[in-house]
């Protein structure tokens, strides 16, 4: 007996209780009180007794309900949620006839429909798969070619959703989030999440509006590049090219169309990005400038030295100089020699520059590095010039960055500098980063010339020099007017060429869903101004669970294991997945070992709650969390919000409500039943992965049942979740 018919039963009697107190109270009112108390003297010793029959008959009473309900209520209600998962869901499992005979021959006629859609269906794939053989062929070509492409691949729409992505770019910025500190299981990039999770929206931005300028003038392949700093102090180069579609495609949806100035329209629909850790290559071409300087200068000092040896009158005290057959020719080689290594020299320069590319790099971000850059390598004090703007430059930024290096330490050996103020300033045609240090004096000529003059490769090296560096920024160094104490240098730089203002209509908006390898689907979504009026079919889910010591988290139970996958466009990807044992700093009861099976052995060299929950928390950016029975698994995040500093504020849906909500009739919610009502296997149970796994196949599911309700959006989920009388439940 549930509580329906506990219910139910309390109601009956207390129905009947209330008519034999309405009919005792007319038989007293029709007998007179004599009779009435005659009565009750006959009947005084036998009210045990009738108390008892009542009870007694409340039994067959309480039975007839039961089976009432369960041949006319539940029956009814469990082959509807049958056919509407056979429908929706797409989950086709003959359904048992059971209830009343109606009911029977119902869902014996629903089998039989069923069968015969299935059979449809089936006949329909086989054409499919004939239709889109070749179709097939291509994704297969194309995904093997973007798997073996030298360089990191990241595709996006027009709002910064990730549409593809190779699996080198997701080993490169894995590798970037280990030099960060990140945890490892922490993937940065994901179908459906946002570029600006890794990289600054600015600098997209900026080169995405180079593109379209160039596109609105008829370019017909254009690019635009950047770089910016990456966490292990190397630099990364982006490249940018557009992702265009037919307009004739986009007819009908005007504010879809970008018309350009050339002779026909363009469409953006998103943008490729090309990556590269470009330090290594970098570093590579300022040695070998280092050495090719280094020849050309030791060619210069042998000419020289041979051209002394044969103008003088002895090498040494007494030793006599060797009879030359012809100096005069030898002198015309060496002035030969040194003419073609000035020729070299000079050949060379003009070379350089098309291969020192100068890429736009935002003002801020190149302070930033610089900073960093001198603090841990020189370790040196910095402060920062207030600056008013922060202008786009376009800069060779390795070099520049080691020329600066070399000047600071100069200034700091032959100045005494101890701290520094440095700071961008920008007036046309150019801009110029400013040194300044504490000092009564400003460095002498002769000093300056020397820096210039220097190295940067230092240890007394021949290499490139610093007047060279800045020679490829459009200038030379400059000393600053000594203002109270205060002394300085001004260091050239390029201003990045001025962006032309676009019209809104050249923008492409409209709904997306991106999916793997789907390029159909580039058009961007409007951004919403609130998650709660998305549509649940365009939002990205977090699906995850927790392994913990215990059921009270209040208590002191911690967090043993994380686990989590991600779910964009009603599918499931198991490859972008988060799972992380955590060391919970206390004992873990025997009674939960034999349930989770995770030791103490197990999390002893395993990070804590605060190194794991940040990374955690970068892998939900974006998106809406799914768990099943979330106040509990919400409630042990929260509680470890205040050690991890990060905070979890998504939006949470609850499988277990939204079974609730869909199936009211039934008396379990538990994950292992609504899996079984769903038809799908469980496996890996009770695994914090193996949880999360089984909860996303059957979100999946409930998301097309839910939309059958007329459950369209985020907001409407979460109403009706909080109706539910599971929503009670706290922790």
């Amino acid at each position: 007996m549930d509580w329906r018919q506990i219910m139910m039963v309390s109601a009956v009697g207390v129905v009947c209780l209330g008519w034999l107190l309405v009919a005792g109270v007319l038989l007293r009112a029709v007998l007179g009180e004599a009779d009435w108390q005659a009565m009750m003297a006959l009947l005084g010793g036998r009210i045990g007794l009738l108390a008892m029959l009542w009870a007694l008959a409340l039994i067959p009473v309480s039975l007839l309900i039961g089976h009432l309900l369960e041949h006319y209520v539940r029956a009814p209600a469990r082959l509807a949620m049958a056919l509407r998962s056979a429908l929706h869901a797409g989950v086709h499992r003959p359904v048992v006839p059971d209830g009343s005979r109606e009911t029977r021959e119902l869902a014996e006629l629903v089998n039989a429909l069923v069968a015969e859609r299935e059979a449809m269906h089936r006949d329909m794939d086989a054409r499919v798969r004939e239709a889109s053989r070749a179709t097939e062929l291509e994704r297969n070509r194309l995904a093997a070619l973007m798997s073996e492409l030298g360089r990191s691949v990241i595709v996006c729409n027009l709002d910064g959703r990730i549409l593809l992505y190779n699996q080198r770019a997701r080993l490169q910025f894995r590798r970037l989030s280990r030099a960060a500190g990140w945890m490892g299981g922490a993937e940065l990039i994901g179908l459906g999440r946002s570029i600006y999770t890794v990289l600054d929206r600015e600098l997209v931005a900026h080169a995405l509006e180079n593109v379209q300028r160039r596109l609105a003038r008829g370019a017909e392949a254009p690019s635009a590049q950047f770089v910016t700093p990456i966490a292990s102090g190397g630099l990364l180069r982006v490249q940018m090219a557009p992702v265009q579609t037919d307009p004739e495609s986009l007819e009908g949806d005007p504010e879809a169309v970008a018309e350009g100035s050339g002779e026909r329209g363009h469409a953006l629909a998103g943008f490729v990005l090309l990556l590269e850790n470009v330090t290594e290559q970098q570093r590579a071409d300022a040695e070998e400038d280092r050495l090719v300087a280094r020849l050309v200068a030791d060619g210069r000092h042998l000419a020289s030295r041979a051209r002394d040896v044969l103008s003088e009158p002895s090498l040494a005290v007494g030793e006599a100089i060797p009879q030359v057959g012809n100096t005069t020719e030898v002198r015309v080689l060496l002035a030969g020699f040194e003419a073609r290594l000035e020729q070299f020299s000079r050949e060379r320069a003009a070379l350089l520059p098309a291969r020192w590319s100068l890429d736009d790099m935002l003002g801020s971000e190149l302070l930033e590095m610089l900073e960093q850059n001198i603090v841990d390598r020189l370790a040196l004090a910095v402060s920062r010039i207030d600056c008013s703007t922060s202008p786009w430059l376009r800069v060779e930024s390795y070099s520049f960055m080691q020329a600066v290096l070399h000047l600071v330490k100069r200034v700091h050996r032959d100045c005494g500098a101890g701290a520094l103020q440095i700071g961008l300033v920008s007036d046309a045609p150019g801009a110029a980063l400013e040194l300044r240090w504490n000092s009564d004096s400003a460095p002498t000529p002769h000093l300056v010339g020397d820096w210039m003059a220097s190295s940067v490769a230092g240890n007394g090296e021949s290499g490139l020099s610093v007047a060279q560096v800045l020679a490829r920024h459009g200038g030379s160094l400059e000393l600053l007017e000594p203002t109270g104490g205060t002394v300085g240098v001004r260091l050239p730089l390029r201003l990045a060429p001025p962006q032309e203002e676009l019209p809104q209509e050249t923008w492409l908006r409209g709904d997306s869903r991106p999916e793997y390898y789907d390029f159909d689907l580039f058009r961007a979504s409007a951004r919403v101004s609130s998650l709660e009026d998305s549509r649940l079919e365009d939002l990205v889910f977090t699906v995850f669970d927790t392994e913990t010591t215990g059921l009270d988290p209040a208590g002191g139970d911690q967090i043993l294991q994380l686990g989590a996958v991600r779910i964009v466009n009603g599918r499931v990807l198991p490859h972008e997945s988060f799972e992380q044992l955590v060391d919970p700093k206390r004992a873990i009861p025997a009674a939960g070992i034999a349930i989770h099976g995770i030791t103490p052995e197990m999390v002893r060299d395993q990070p804590g709650i605060e190194t794991v929950l940040p990374a955690f928390h970068a892998f939900c950016e974006g998106t809406v969390l799914v768990a099943h029975n979330a106040a509990f698994d919400m409630r042990c995040l929260q509680l470890a919000e205040s050690r991890a500093g990060v905070q979890f504020d998504h939006p949470v849906l609850d499988t277990l409500l939204l079974s609730a909500v869909l199936s009211p009739e039934e008396t379990s919610h538990r994950l292992e039943s609504i899996a079984e009502r769903l038809g799908l296997p469980i496996i890996g149970r009770h695994t914090a992965m193996g949880d999360a796994l089984v909860t996303a196949e059957i979100f999946v599911r409930l998301l097309r049942l839910l939309a059958d309700r007329g459950i369209n959006t985020l907001a409407q989920a979460r109403v009706a979740s909080r109706n539910t009388y599971l929503a009670r439940l706290r922790y």
